[in-house]
């Protein structure tokens, strides 16, 4: 079958469809391997029997010298095509006289020579050129065969003495504007160089670019007969426009130089091959990946390096998928062994007809290797996350007992007695161990970009002000004064996280007052500037400490970094609060830095952007009103708890407050005891034996009746991301996590059922 560039056959086919050339394409060795019907309809033949047949034996004796001289120079002196007259056995047994016309096709990239290009057209012979002048009458006849040749006649010194009438229509020239003239003015200065060369033949084809009457140049091909030796010596010259082949051939060029260039520089193999699956032709990746070079790859069976199954299936492919087939395969390699590949499959198309294939194949030996690697990234940070909430279950759920059963103990003694000195020692240690969880677990979150902002509206003050109680007690026992100045033009309500805020402000402050031994923290906020309903606050706070050396400035917001190594490390902690505040800042649309200016101490600065308020007062933009009064009547409190030690905690602290307490340790007795009576509150906890409290939660929100629906809030030990969603979504009212304080226990409880101004607050579920 055809062993050249398919694209380049496609252009031919496409171009010679209408049937007023015939092409062919032959071997090196001058073998038929591709034929139009043309070429079948002038020589009488069918396709099968010229195939693979040698071109020259059709040749008349006198045909096979011509064609044989001219195809020895286009191999050997570079000329690109020629053309003559020629004769041609027909299938009936008669010579007939064609024009032909062939180039030799080269590889762009190497100049190795390809194969031939034919054109064959019908042709009358042409009667000898007369001695001496030739008639005009014989000159009209000698353009009979094709109304649009141009004859001219021509002294040696190309001065025009004869021009036909068709040059009209070729060139847009009046014959008589022509005759006298010097040709050579016409013809393209490129290619004044080919007529000049020395002629040796009296009959020569050239093809020439002439200036048409337009301003253009349009292709010709001569055919020129020497007139040498005769009466009136010169050239005698019949032109034929070729503008539009030339323009073919062109386009065949550049397709040949598109399709090297897309197999030379495509970074998979391609491989093409003929309907019967044997290889024509390959690119150098296929020669990487198979081991082969190209004279090895041409005339191999594919199914030696693809399988005989996976070449079955290529032969079968009919097109249909527009985007190619698909498959993930292997290729066999010269040394033995396979290279795992994605293979896509193109059937070649030429004249409506299929003739071949291509087989596109992308190693994806490294891709496969990524994929591993991204796999295995993504199932170490799922078993990470599930370590994170494990771990965060874990250590809570004993500090909850802890620290519960220290808050206990502290309510019963002795204030100055040696006992409560120990237990404010044992809190101070639980505080700071779960400081450090919550770092860890914070800064997880943040990373993995898990944390989201929950936004509500809250008093700014408020914020404040819960922020430096917490930190008060430390301050005094250091004998440090705290302050905090809000310039008059911030705004008294805004909306934002305020939970994110306070662990800004808790870091920040926590650590002025940590590195500070004399003298105070300040807190400072004022307006930057207020636009479309938000505000960007700038928030300072100052201390009187230590400060901060400059060579470690440079680090200071970077995780795991403890900036007093120097002094022995006095201060307990894990580094991660400053990268944790920046973090969260920058959640929140804003900046933090080191205000290098200050002499004594250490400031930071930091911004946020806040919304403010449309349409509600401050107090009412939250989804649950803050309770501050006290709680007037006892509450029937169920508690369900898996864990003895935190019922024994949580059933301490409520029935401390005077409420009444039931305790059960899993969902189904929750939902057992909902039903047989009236509870105000359920702390629920989230895991649980048997039903869960997310599951217990549902069952009671769909199955009682609204007036008996108790306030659910739930009890968790983890703290990442979605755990409060995950509540909410199942009807809970709120969410505490482990280990349980008692202020936060009763400051919660009184969010619900407050008296405070005398009125019971509503709550509002999401």
């Amino acid at each position: 079958m055809v062993r050249h560039h398919p694209e380049a056959l496609s252009s031919f086919g496409q171009a010679y469809q209408a049937g007023t050339v015939g092409a062919a394409f032959l071997s090196l060795e001058h073998n038929w391997t591709s034929i139009s019907p043309e070429v079948t309809s002038l020589l009488g033949y069918t396709e099968e029997q010229l195939l693979g047949q040698d071109f020259r034996k059709l040749l008349s004796n006198d045909s096979v010298e011509l064609y044989s001289g001219h195809t020895g120079a286009l191999n050997t002196s570079g000329v690109p095509f020629f053309e003559s007259g020629i004769r041609m056995l027909h299938a009936l047994g008669e010579l007939v006289p064609l024009r032909l016309h062939s180039s030799l096709i080269r590889d762009p990239s190497t100049g190795a020579a390809l194969f031939y290009v034919i054109q064959l057209t019908e042709q009358q012979e042409v009667p000898a050129v007369p001695a001496g002048y030739v008639p005009e009458d014989e000159l009209y006849r000698l353009i009979a065969v094709n109304i649009r040749d141009i004859l001219y006649y021509a002294t040696p010194d190309q001065v025009c003495r004869y021009c036909s009438p068709s040059v009209r229509e070729v060139l847009g020239y009046e014959p008589s504007e022509l005759i006298g003239s010097d040709i050579g003015s016409l013809i393209h200065p490129e290619d004044l160089i080919v007529l000049s060369g020395p002629q040796t033949e009296d009959v020569q084809s050239i093809q020439l670019r002439i200036l048409h009457a337009g301003g253009h140049y349009v292709w010709l091909e001569f055919t020129l007969r020497s007139l040498e030796g005769q009466k009136n010596p010169g050239v005698l010259a019949v032109g034929r426009d070729i503008t539009e082949r030339k323009n073919v051939e062109q386009k065949l060029q550049e397709s040949i130089e598109r399709y090297t260039s897309l197999k030379k520089y495509n970074h998979d193999a391609i491989i093409s091959l003929d309907l019967s699956g044997t290889i024509i032709n390959g690119n150098e990746q296929a020669c990487q990946l198979t081991g082969y070079t190209i004279p090895e790859l041409a005339g191999m069976n594919a199914g030696r390096i693809i399988g005989e199954q996976h070449l079955q299936a290529v032969l079968r492919y009919n097109g249909a998928d527009h985007g190619g087939q698909r498959n993930n395969d292997f290729i066999r390699h010269k040394d033995g062994h396979t290279v795992e590949v994605l293979t896509s499959v193109a059937p070649i198309i030429i004249n409506k007809a299929k003739v071949g294939f291509y087989i596109i194949v992308k190693d994806i030996t490294e891709q496969k290797k990524l994929l591993i690697a991204k796999e295995t990234a993504e199932s170490t940070n799922r078993a990470k996350s599930e370590f994170l909430a494990m771990m965060s279950h874990e250590i809570r759920t004993p500090m909850n007992g802890v620290l519960g059963m220290t808050d206990l103990l502290l309510d019963m003694s002795e204030q100055g007695s040696m006992q409560r000195e120990y237990l404010e020692i044992i809190r101070q240690s639980g505080d700071t161990l779960l400081s450090i969880i919550n770092d860890i677990l914070d800064f997880s979150k943040n990373e993995a970009g898990k944390t989201e902002l929950h936004e509500q509206s809250f008093v700014l003050k408020d914020c404040l002000d819960s922020v430096l109680e917490l930190l008060l007690r430390k301050a005094e026992m250091k004998g440090l004064s705290m302050a905090v100045h809000i310039r008059p033009d911030v705004p008294g309500t805004v909306i934002g996280d305020s939970e994110r805020l306070k662990q800004v402000l808790f870091n920040l402050v926590g650590n002025a007052v940590k590195f500070t031994y004399s003298g105070g923290v300040t807190v400072r906020v004022s307006l930057l500037e207020q636009q479309a309903g938000e505000v960007k606050l700038h928030f300072t706070v100052a201390d009187t400490g230590i400060g901060i050396p400059e060579h470690s400035r440079g680090r200071l917001f970077e995780p795991f970094v403890q900036l007093d190594h120097s002094m022995g490390h006095r201060h307990e902690g894990t580094g991660l609060g400053l990268a944790i505040s920046r973090q969260l800042v920058e959640l929140m649309g804003g900046t933090i830095s080191l205000n290098t200016a200050v002499q004594q101490g250490t400031a930071f600065e930091f911004t946020v952007k806040l919304r403010l308020p449309s349409g509600l007062p401050a107090s009412q933009g939250g989804a649950v009103s803050a309770g501050s009064g006290q709680v007037s009547r006892v509450l029937r409190i169920l508690v369900a708890e898996d864990n003895e030690i935190n019922q024994i905690v949580l059933r301490k602290i409520l029935e401390k407050r005077g409420f009444s307490v039931e305790v059960v340790a899993d969902g189904l007795q929750v939902v057992e005891l909902a039903e047989a009576a009236a509870y105000d509150l359920i702390f629920m906890d989230v895991q649980m034996p048997g039903m869960n409290g997310l599951e217990a939660t549902r069952i009671i929100r769909q199955t009682l009746s609204p007036e008996r629906q108790p306030v659910i809030i739930a009890v968790t030990a983890n703290a990442l991301k979605g755990d409060r969603e995950h509540c909410l979504e199942a009807g809970m009212d709120e969410y505490i996590s482990k280990p349980l304080r008692s202020e936060a226990v009763t400051n919660l409880i009184a969010r619900f059922f407050s008296n405070a101004e005398g009125s019971q607050y509503l709550v509002e579920r999401e």
